[in-house]
């Protein structure tokens, strides 16, 4: 997807946050917490990991966006994507990733607090807003596992593009179960 405003990558975000609410809100139990095998992760345990996730990147975001604050750069409201971060994005959504074990699923969080937390964290990546509209979140960088050092806009669009991957899975998942 292409984005050239932080109100794009927000209002993207928040609907792929509401098709992943609305894609396990009429799931039982059993489909939540179905495996296809013992090293598949199930539907509960992926709203875990993503909810895990989002919270890493939320701090990721909010350190990088204080740093860049506090070096006096300034934003137009527009985002700024290097291109080192969307060549691998691009294939990313189709290979399979092994996720670090620090943001891997427990399998002990029920549903609900998982969405509550997104719902958390949601609320907390919109006090970033106006920081993203006013502040150059395209310096400084922290390191991702995968894509290298990354700004804090490729954070926030990651954010939305790890969430809709996971949606992508659960929707998979889902069919399956039914």
């Amino acid at each position: 997807m292409e984005y050239k405003t932080v109100d794009d990558v927000y209002t993207a975000n928040l609907a792929i946050r509401e098709k992943l609410k609305a894609a396990v809100a009429g799931l039982t139990e059993n489909q939540l917490n179905a495996r296809a095998d013992e090293t598949a992760w199930s539907i509960a345990q992926i709203v875990e990991h993503v909810s895990i996730v989002n919270g890493g990147m939320y701090r990721i975001c909010r350190k990088l966006l204080a740093k860049a604050e506090a070096d006096g750069g300034t934003n137009d409201g527009t985002i700024s994507i290097e291109n080192e971060f969307l060549q691998p994005g691009s294939t990313a959504s189709e290979q399979k990733l092994k996720a670090p074990e620090m943001v891997e699923p427990t399998g002990g969080v029920p549903i609900a607090e998982s969405i509550s937390k997104l719902d958390d964290l949601q609320a907390r990546f919109a006090e970033l807003r106006s920081t993203f509209e006013t502040v150059n979140g395209t310096d400084p960088k922290f390191p991702h596992p995968y894509f290298g050092d990354l700004s804090a806009q490729e954070w926030l669009v990651l954010s939305g593009a790890h969430e809709a991957r996971h949606l992508r899975q659960i929707r998979r998942i889902s069919a399956e179960l039914t």
